[in-house]
């Protein structure tokens, strides 16, 4: 994942988990815009559109193995 640093990774994983942008960005010690603004560059540089993309594409790249997950 050399296009994420380690704050998308966990961002992601988050949002896997069902975490909205406010619960993670209360756990990270960031703004939930902040949190917004982190996805959709993920998004963007994935090529996918919406959060369920992007769920199914980190689960593609294997960023959702049980044994990873923040």
């Amino acid at each position: 994942m050399a296009d994420l640093d380690d704050m998308d990774i966990v961002i992601v994983r988050l949002l896997s988990q069902g975490l909205g942008d406010a619960a993670i960005g209360r756990r990270l010690g960031i703004g939930h815009r902040t949190v917004q603004r982190r996805v959709q560059r993920v998004m963007n540089r994935w090529g996918v559109v919406g959060r369920v993309a992007l769920g199914a594409r980190a689960q593609e790249l294997g960023l959702l193995d049980s044994r990873l997950v923040a």
